[in-house]
């Protein structure tokens, strides 16, 4: 069962349409197919995308879990915490028109401030933790793409060389227009390409992933103490975002069959 059940803050690059709280005006949604595409009826009219076009998908899975997203909304239609929804209209969308070429170049632009590189100069246990936590990760991205990559504990960028670069470039560029978005958006959340990519490969859950991104917040809240409602409500934000993120990046690079089971959302032949 794919859902969500927490408010969202989402990354400037997905599109969520500007209106005021909607309440729901559908009974059931209802995945619509005709040859290799799928679309997502609400009761008996098609979804749209904010420009108005069709909403569809070359995957059936993601379509059922879209369907789902829009099955889970209860008496107001709460888009921001619709992040399959966003994605697909970014993609159809494009409101930027960025090539897959522009989205790459964008996420291999985070290599020099990923969040793992970084690493404490002032405190000595903060650093010894992330030693303990990120450096594997570091040696998991260097042993898995056969590149080298340096840490820095200063303000300077690490050191990422062309060749680094390019080897992250084409392993991306591997991957087709749509799951490229959510890699993006999964590094617009953990603020680390390394991370991503682990979770991406199932190398590291997306629980895990998150609570790596916020190292530094955890080992002060563990110090300082933790404000229930405000951690905990960010934490499980971003593990929402992240896994949005790769359920995304797996829907549209693996040709699946299985179907999210709901009794109210069927398949039906246009």
């Amino acid at each position: 069962m794919f859902s969500t059940k927490f408010r969202i803050f989402i990354p400037s690059s997905i599109i969520v349409r500007t209106m005021a709280t909607v309440k729901r005006f559908y009974r059931e949604a209802t995945v619509l197919s005709s040859g290799n595409k799928f679309e997502i009826a609400l009761d008996h009219r098609k979804l749209k995308t904010p420009k108005g076009k069709v909403f569809e998908v070359s995957s059936e899975p993601l379509a059922f879990a879209i369907a789902v997203e829009w099955e889970s909304q209860k008496e107001t239609i709460n888009r921001s915490n619709m992040h399959l929804t966003s994605l697909c209209n970014t993609v159809l969308d494009n409101p930027h028109n960025n090539t897959k070429e522009d989205i790459v170049s964008s996420i291999i632009q985070f290599l020099e401030t990923d969040t793992i590189l970084f690493q404490s100069n002032d405190e000595e246990e903060l650093y010894n933790l992330q030693v303990e936590k990120w450096d594997p990760l570091i040696q998991w991205f260097c042993d898995r793409f056969q590149l080298g990559i340096t840490k820095t504990r200063s303000i300077e960028a690490p050191l990422v060389t062309t060749e680094t670069k390019e080897i992250i470039r084409k392993h991306l560029m591997s991957y087709n227009f749509e799951a490229i978005h959510g890699f993006k958006f999964g590094v617009d959340t953990t603020k680390s390409v390394i991370l991503t990519l682990a979770a991406s490969e199932r190398v590291i859950k997306v629980e895990d992933a998150v609570y790596l991104s916020r190292l530094e917040e955890e080992y002060q809240i563990s110090h300082w103490g933790r404000v229930e409602w405000s951690h905990e409500l960010s934490k499980y934000d971003l593990q929402a975002r992240l896994a949005a993120a790769i359920i995304f990046i797996h829907l549209n690079s693996n040709s699946m069959t299985s179907e999210p089971k709901l009794d109210r959302i069927r398949k039906t032949e246009m």
